[in-house]
């Protein structure tokens, strides 16, 4: 199989789809790898140390989606990315789909075959692919949040961790999967009050296990009077998720005002569209809005801003995926695989996600049909 792996053009996005080892495990497999030029610079890998795992430079992205039959690649493909797929390509990376119907219309008429990171499950149901991220995602999320309370970001001036004879900030997270698990963690070590919202017994049982503190509460939602309880929020995490689907709205618009004057929201969900009714994209660059002196941090991806350990964690979660999408019988690899068939969105113009459809009242069919 020719594999390629294009250079992100996302903004802001630094990380790379496979890293040099990654590339030299293909190539000692029997495959022809290409990299664009420059393409792993962003996560510290030159062009040199690809060369020297036995990729080939490729001088431009179109030269790359012309030799390559596998693409693997970090973000959702941009339009010009899009223009460039044919039927023959087969498109490994996150897409989160729901939110973006364009999107979806453009992988649709691509024919290609375009598999999705975050769906992709394992023997036990979970999501091995987004987990990584998911990971790093809610570590940031704490991390980036205590910096936009600063008072020079727009920011309240609470400082999170307790100083002696001042109570800490306070933490509210919705969800309690891995973000939101590892952003309590981070909040936690920082020396704040966490409140954690997790909609199931069984995961509020194992945080509150996991998190043995007491400055540590893990509630439902049932009964719950937010306003009262967003009234003693500083900093509020949306990590809520729905594999493959849009983003449940926690936050409605009116519940800013229940919040104190440089408080801070942190959607870690934007790229399914946003836990927060106030949700906007940002970027690295600019990362930050506020609205009705409320801070939003909703940046689409960041992981990206750490790059390096990013791409690190990313590749060695793929590369056994990538082997399994380099066989040529996809369809039969994918019969004796189906958490890797759980990752097909998009296959020969037709829609293959139940919940892509559901998001965006399209109408889909099984991938066995289509493959």
């Amino acid at each position: 199989m020719q594999i390629g792996i294009p250079k992100e053009i996302k903004a802001q996005e630094y990380r790379v789809g496979l890293i040099p080892a990654a590339v030299a495990d293909l190539v000692s497999a029997g495959h022809k790898v290409f990299i664009e030029r420059e393409a792993g610079l962003g996560s510290g890998y030159s062009d040199d140390e690809y060369l020297a795992a036995g990729a080939q430079i490729s001088p431009s992205a179109a030269a790359l989606y012309q030799d390559a039959e596998l693409i693997v690649k970090v973000k959702e493909p941009q339009p010009r990315e899009v223009s460039m797929l044919q039927p023959r390509h087969r498109l490994f990376c996150y897409l989160h789909l729901a939110p973006t119907p364009t999107l979806t219309d453009g992988l649709i008429a691509s024919g290609a075959l375009c598999v999705a990171y975050e769906t992709i499950t394992d023997e036990q149901g979970r999501l091995p692919l987004l987990k990584p991220m998911s990971e790093i995602a809610g570590r940031l999320s704490v991390q980036a949040g205590a910096h936009c309370l600063e008072k020079a970001q727009g920011g309240s001036g609470v400082l999170l961790g307790s100083v002696s004879g001042l109570e800490p900030g306070q933490v509210l997270i919705f969800g309690g999967g891995v973000v939101g698990s590892n952003a309590a963690d981070v909040a936690l070590g920082m020396g704040a009050k966490v409140t954690l919202i997790e909609p199931f017994d069984q995961r509020r049982t194992a945080l509150r296990k996991q998190f043995n503190s007491a400055r540590f509460t893990v509630c439902d939602a049932t009964g719950l009077d937010l306003l009262a309880l967003l009234s003693d929020t500083d900093m509020v995490i949306g990590a809520a998720l729905v594999p493959g689907a849009a983003a449940p709205k926690l936050l409605r618009k009116e519940h800013l005002s229940a919040l104190a004057p440089g408080s801070v929201l942190v959607d870690v969900a934007v790229d399914q569209g946003g836990c927060f009714e106030t949700t906007k994209p940002t970027t690295h660059l600019e990362p930050t809005f506020v609205l009705e002196g409320i801070v939003h941090y909703c940046v689409a991806n960041i992981p990206s801003a750490v790059a390096r350990t990013a791409s690190q964690a990313l590749s060695q979660s793929t590369l056994p995926y990538v082997h399994l999408l380099a066989a040529q019988n996809v369809k039969q690899i994918c019969l004796n695989n189906t958490g890797l068939a759980a990752g097909i969105s998009i296959a020969n113009g037709e829609l293959t996600c139940a919940a892509v459809a559901g998001a965006q009242g399209r109408k889909y069919k099984s991938w066995e049909e289509v493959v």
